[in-house]
């Protein structure tokens, strides 16, 4: 998987392992879940950003999990699904929870397919565990890997912020990750945003979806 950080080195043991458990939703539980938190459930999310989308059109998810986010697109109707993910316990999980998407162990630092083999790659909660002195290694990564599009879900701050996750510190940031896929590649341009607010809290995560220019 080429590169490896202190962060990776701690999702693909314990720490990660326990992530996984506690996040073992079902797709009803997942809708729920965002549903609670943002009062939209991640379904009626996606659709704002990928209606006019064809269905057939190849997606990545870099950092699947279990493969809640594709499972949840396979059921919009999106037929070419892959997913990476660092910890092999959570891709046995998806294995066993999914029918026809395509998860294997891989990292977001050397992804394993050609340049511009993707139509879409997507991020979901995975840009916010990178720290900022790896994160554009992932995002030309990223990059690389997408013909047309890249779509982000990520916690959202005007600036870089470190938070405390767990009791661990070196875990977890948030900042605009939008606005820096645009300073990193030129020719990237803006298709949508939008920012999600908690119920009841002040955090805020942005969804985001970006076109290369011809």
């Amino acid at each position: 998987m080429g590169k490896e950080t202190e962060q990776m080195r701690q999702w693909m043991g314990t720490f990660g392992e326990e992530y996984t458990q506690r996040n073992a939703f079902t797709f009803e539980e997942f809708e729920e879940f965002s549903k609670k938190r943002f009062g939209l459930t991640r379904t009626e999310m996606n659709k704002r950003f990928l209606k006019d989308i064809s269905r057939s059109v190849k997606i990545l998810e870099a950092g699947a999990n279990i493969g809640n986010q594709l499972q949840c697109l396979q059921k919009m109707g999106f037929q070419n699904l892959y997913g990476i993910e660092l910890q092999a316990p959570a891709v046995e999980i998806s294995k066993q929870r999914t029918s026809g998407i395509n998860l294997i162990q891989g990292s977001a630092f050397d992804i394993p397919f050609k340049d511009n083999y993707f139509d879409l790659v997507f991020t979901s909660g995975v840009l916010i565990h990178i720290s900022p002195k790896d994160i554009r290694q992932a995002m030309l990564e990223i990059y690389r890997c997408a013909r047309t599009y890249i779509w982000g879900f990520e916690y959202w701050a005007p600036q870089y912020t470190e938070i405390n996750y767990r009791g661990h510190e070196g875990l977890l940031w948030k900042t605009d990750y939008a606005k820096l896929y645009l300073e990193y590649f030129p020719d990237l341009k803006p298709v949508r945003e939008e920012k999600f607010k908690y119920t009841g809290e002040e955090n805020v995560d942005s969804m985001f979806l970006l076109k290369k220019g011809s």
